[in-house]
This record gives C-alpha cells, sequence and structure tokens, in this order.
C-alpha cells in the first residue's frame, strides 16, 4: 500500500522520497459547533489518500497525555467544545513547543473563548479573552465579542489569495484558489502569526470590505503551527483549495517541509473499474449510493434517465450498474447499450432493474437472464413482490462474487413469479416463500460478464455488509479484475 502510495506522489511530481516513513497524524474530535461526525472522516481521507499520513481519531480528547501524544507527529484539531483539563493541555503545550506540529481547522479558532476579568467592574463587550491563554498564542489569533466582534457575513464563493508564495505551503500553487465558505474577520491576531493567505471580505456579503486573513502559520517552541479559516462544512471542504492547503499544511507542521504536489487532483488509475450507476423509473433510497464506499477498486458515477445511454459508453465506462426501471429508451441509445456489451464490457443488474425492457427479448432472454412480468404473458401470470420480507439467503456456487460469504439473514424485497432462464448460473438461493429461489446469479451472455443481484431494495438491504461485499464484488468481476471462478 506505501510502496503504491509513493509512487503515485512520484508520478504527480513530489520531491517524497519513495517509501518515506509515513506521518503520523491524530485528530482531535468529537466535539463540535459544527458537523463533526462528517467533517473529521473526510479530513481523516483526505490525509490518507495522499499516502503521506497515518491517521487516528480520538473523540475524547480529555486525558489524553503526553505519553498518548509521543507517537506522533502532528495534532489535527476539529474541535470546539469543553476544555480538555490541565494534564491535556500541557501535554498538547509541551507537544507542540517540543517540535512537533499543530493544525487548527475553523471552529477550533475560537475553542476555549472566555472571559478573563481584568479589572473591577469590566464587563462581557469590555475584554474578551481566551480561557486558555497558551492556546491562543499557538493559533496566534483568538475571537472576541468585543467591537469589532469577530465572526463573518454571508457565507459566499471567494478567492483565497495568497501573500507568501514562497512559503512550502503554498510554493508551486496558484496565486488564488476558490473557496465557498463562511469568511472569518476581525481576528484578535498575535504578533508570533506569519499570514499566508487572505481573502478579501466584501462588505455586500456583511463583510469588512478589507483583506481578511485565512491561512497562517505560528512558530511555537521548536514546533509549527498551520491554521486554517476555512473548512465549516463537508461542502467546504470538497474544494480542492482547502484539501490541498490542510494535506501540505499538515505535512508541514509535521515535518517543516512540504513534499506533496500542489494539486490532490489525480489522473484516472489504470487499476480501478469505472462503474456508472442508471437510476430512473423507479424510486429509491439514497443509501443506494453509500453501498459502493469506500473502495479504492472502484471509481463510480451516476448518469439517470433519460440520457443514461448517450454517446460511445465504451470509452469511458467499464461496467454499467443498473438500478433503473424502464421500458424504452431512444432507438440511438439502445443501439449504444448494445454495443457496449458486445464489445466485452460488464453489467451488474440490482433488484429492480429486472423489470426492464420487458419487450426485448434479446435483453432478458440473453442478456439478464431473467425477466419481472409487469403483466400477464400467456399462460404466465404477472410477477409479484413482497416488502419486508426476512430472508435467510446462501451460496450455492462457488465463484468470486460470493467468496467470503456465508449465509445471510437480510430483510428485503422479495420477487416472485420471475422468468429465469435455465442457462444462468446461480450464486445465491433463499427459501423464503415469497421467492422463486434463485435471488443472484450470472447470465449465460457469452460476449461479456453480466450479473443479476435481486437483494437491494432499501436502507436495510443497503448498509448490510454481505450485500455491499456482493455488490463490490459483483461490479470487480464484471469489469475483469476477478477470476472467472
Amino acid at each position: 500500500m506505501m510502496a503504491r502510495a509513493c509512487l503515485t506522489l512520484l508520478a504527480a511530481g513530489a520531491s517524497v522520497a519513495p517509501c518515506a516513513a509515513p506521518i503520523r497524524a491524530l485528530i482531535f474530535s468529537g466535539r463540535n459547533n459544527h458537523d463533526w461526525r462528517v467533517t473529521t472522516p473526510f479530513m481523516r481521507k483526505v490525509l490518507e489518500d495522499t499516502g503521506r499520513f497515518q491517521v487516528r481519531v480520538t473523540e475524547e480528547p480529555a486525558g489524553t497525555t503526553a505519553g498518548t501524544l509521543g507517537g506522533y507527529d502532528v495534532l489535527v484539531l476539529d474541535y470546539n467544545g469543553p476544555r480538555w483539563g490541565e494534564a491535556t493541555e500541557k501535554a498538547v503545550e509541551a507537544f507542540v513547543r517540543s517540535g512537533k506540529g499543530l493544525v487548527a481547522v475553523h471552529a477550533a479558532s475560537y475553542a476555549f473563548g472566555g472571559l478573563r476579568v481584568l479589572g473591577e467592574g469590566m464587563t462581557r463587550t469590555d475584554v474578551i479573552e481566551p480561557a486558555w491563554p497558551a492556546y491562543a498564542e499557538m493559533l496566534g489569533a483568538s475571537w472576541s465579542e468585543a467591537e469589532p466582534r469577530t465572526g463573518h457575513g454571508d457565507r459566499h464563493s471567494f478567492r483565497v489569495k495568497f501573500v507568501d508564495r514562497a512559503h512550502p505551503i503554498a510554493q508551486g500553487m496558484p496565486e488564488t484558489f476558490v473557496a465557498t465558505d463562511e469568511l472569518y474577520h476581525n481576528f484578535r491576531m498575535r504578533p508570533n502569526v506569519h499570514v499566508l493567505a487572505t481573502a478579501f471580505d466584501d462588505a455586500k456579503m456583511r463583510g469588512t470590505g478589507k483583506d481578511e486573513p485565512m491561512l497562517w502559520t505560528v512558530q511555537y517552541g521548536q514546533g509549527r503551527v498551520f491554521h486554517t479559516a476555512l473548512g465549516h462544512d463537508l461542502a467546504a471542504m470538497q474544494e480542492p483549495g482547502f484539501q490541498v492547503t490542510l494535506a501540505r499544511g499538515a505535512e508541514w507542521a509535521a515535518t517543516g517541509r512540504v513534499t506533496l504536489p500542489a494539486s490532490l487532483e489525480t489522473q484516472p488509475r489504470p487499476d480501478r473499474v469505472r462503474a456508472q450507476i442508471v437510476v430512473g423509473g423507479h424510486d429509491h433510497e439514497p443509501s443506494f449510493y453509500a453501498a459502493f464506499e469506500p473502495d479504492d477498486r472502484i471509481v463510480v458515477n451516476v448518469n439517470p434517465h433519460p440520457n443514461a445511454y448517450g454517446g460511445d459508453l465504451r470509452k469511458r465506462i467499464d461496467v454499467l450498474v443498473l438500478y433503473d426501471m424502464v421500458q424504452e429508451v431512444p432507438e440511438g441509445q439502445k443501439k449504444n447499450l448494445q454495443q457496449f456489451l458486445e464489445s466485452g464490457k460488464g453489467l451488474v443488474a440490482v433488484h429492480h432493474s429486472i423489470a426492464d425492457f420487458n419487450g426485448w427479448p434479446w435483453w432478458y432472454e440473453e442478456v439478464i437472464g431473467g425477466k419481472y412480468l409487469l403483466k400477464p404473458e400467456g399462460s404466465r401470470a404477472a410477477s409479484t413482490y413482497k416488502h419486508d420480507v426476512e430472508m435467510f439467503v446462501k451460496p450455492v456456487a462457488k465463484h468470486p462474487i460470493v467468496a467470503g460469504l456465508g449465509p445471510i439473514h437480510i430483510r428485503d424485497e422479495a420477487y416472485k413469479g420471475k422468468w429465469i432462464s435455465p442457462k444462468v448460473q446461480v450464486l445465491l438461493t433463499t427459501d423464503c416463500p415469497d421467492d422463486d429461489g434463485p435471488v443472484a446469479w450470472i447470465s449465460p451472455y457469452p460476449k461479456s460478464r453480466v450479473v443479476y443481484l435481486e437483494l437491494g431494495h432499501d436502507h436495510w438491504s443497503h448498509e448490510h455488509p454481505a450485500f455491499r461485499t456482493l455488490l463490490k464484488q459483483a461490479i470487480l468481476w464484471a469489469g475483469g479484475r476477478l477470476g472467472k471462478e
């Protein structure tokens, strides 16, 4: 894993030595007036995806000791809550002062604020100082409710401009990048701050009408601190500028140098299966999309109807994942779909997609190997469904798609009265009386790898570990990344 990450960085133009020792990072989280349950995992992923960091998270920073911190190189704060207690606070101060790194993100800039009464009769609007003064010294700034009050105007998109492009964090990056965020203003800056980047706080957005510091560094003892005022929520963190400055800032804080590239955007990896999800014609829960993550082997996009099969699919997709229910598409799209499959590309049809194209025999007889009858056909009655059924599912074949899967106990929607080709290779069956039995199979279609999975109705299955494993292994097999048997 580490060797591959090092090679990826070198290919991207980074100067990190092959297989350099990973930076050990610890994120303090668990309390915040922002959605730390989402932002902390995202920041962890940003750092780990560079291949440069090993990251751990604690949601209970109070009680952390010097011994605990001793195994780390940098501390990342996604925290704004109660103080940690004297022992932990002294341990953090000593950690940074000894030559280690600290990164503070967004709301961490006003953690531990409070009023220190400096004279008799002073009120809240007279003097606002941090309750933990050393914390403000480490971060180089603090908030104040005294005028002019620290805060922000309306959230909007704005440009962050580097004012020191020679600093290792900024070196090689464009002069500006876009943020969509809260633009903090009126920090009480300390003299030991070195500002790296600012943003103009437009009065039209209830701003100050002047440039405000956004990124800066602080030397604290022998240690290094990187502060970013950006990162209000997951949407703000999705901006590439936030991600690259976070990663480069954390590397600099930990080591005093930056080897990561000026852009974290990577080229498509040839070893990843490019899957396209097709939806439309049937309601579904968004939890379906979460079933694909995290998996470094698959990259997923969504292309719904009515343009799901537009253009030459072969150029950009390895596997189509159908979660739709349609009967007709334009003739040109139909040809694109047939061309895609005849070229040897893969297909995974999930749950209600077995009701696609009821009037196209080539599709359901040769490609899918099955059909959900929406209405009676000759002597066959229409198929039936039943929601929220307790199902006991078991593998009945030895195949990479079901490798590692034992008996499955799941709550799903059962289909009965399906037409199933006698030529399919059944992978999973159930003895549920509301179902026909086979719930996963490989079609007999000889030109590409085609799989059907009946499971997958709603969040009960989408969140089931066995369903997620089954879905991913089906995609990998259909994309030619797993063996035939």
